[in-house]
């Protein structure tokens, strides 16, 4: 059933096609529709990207015993079928374009009591941020190895970071992200209970901590900066790609 189950959607189709049309627009040599190629790219690559984030959830859900993920259409890639667009689409593009901050779209609803243990439950939390750093260490790579145009470099390191920070965000320990997910299961009955009324707001506490307070938002983009050096990314070409993404600034 998962053979057929894990079919791209069209609309998945389409948001990789704007994406392959912004890479091909940010090698040309002009300013102006060299800008407009690398917001493409890193629009388009970002949305694809929260979508291969929800279906790690749902595909390690699925293996984990939690088949509803089918019938839910999650494993299809389709950005409508994560909860709700606003929260899920929209609100993360907003904060990437104004702040540069990888803000989680909106979860996969998987039912826990399905998954066979506690293994699984943590399995599924930590595929969507791993999924990030997956694709963040292919973009950088590529970028390392192929050498393109100079506008297609920045666009694709600069995405490549942000699935960095994406991924180093995503596996703090906080309630409402994944890395609290992953621990959760084996914390005690009444931490979990905490950690549950917790998860509506702690997010949006740590994203007006990260925002608001420089030394702690700093020091989360040097845990990213060195994460990404690591993994072989290009910090100028990154540098370039934020800078000529945010046009307006």
């Amino acid at each position: 059933m998962i053979r057929q189950a894990v079919r791209p959607s069209p609309l998945f189709l389409l948001i990789l096609a704007i994406t392959a049309v912004g890479c091909f627009l940010s090698t040309v040599d002009n300013q102006v529709v060299m800008t407009i190629g690398i917001v493409l790219t890193v629009l388009g690559g970002w949305t694809a990207s929260l979508c291969l984030h929800e279906f790690g959830h749902a595909f390690f859900a699925y293996r984990g015993g939690d088949h509803s993920v089918v019938f839910k259409g999650y494993l299809t890639l389709d950005p409508r079928r994560y909860t709700d667009p606003v929260l899920s689409l929209l609100l993360p593009l907003l904060f990437l374009a104004i702040g540069g901050i990888p803000l989680p779209g909106g979860a996969v609803w998987i039912n826990r009591h399905a998954l066979r243990d506690k293994r699984a439950e943590s399995a599924v939390s930590l595929a969507g941020p791993l999924a990030n750093l997956v694709l963040g260490i292919v973009l950088a790579l590529a970028v390392t190895i192929t050498q393109p145009a100079p506008g297609l470099a920045a666009g694709l390191s600069y995405l490549a970071l942000l699935q960095v920070m994406a991924f180093v965000l995503n596996i703090l320990p906080v309630p409402g992200l994944d890395g609290y997910g992953a621990l959760e299961p084996y914390l005690p009955y009444r931490w979990q209970e905490m950690g549950a009324k917790a998860r509506q707001w702690a997010p949006l506490v740590l994203f007006a901590v990260l925002i608001g307070i420089p030394p702690i938002g700093a020091a989360f983009h040097s845990v990213s900066q060195a994460l990404f050096g690591l993994v072989g990314g290009n910090d100028l070409a990154a540098f370039l790609g934020q800078y000529m993404f945010m046009f307006w600034r």
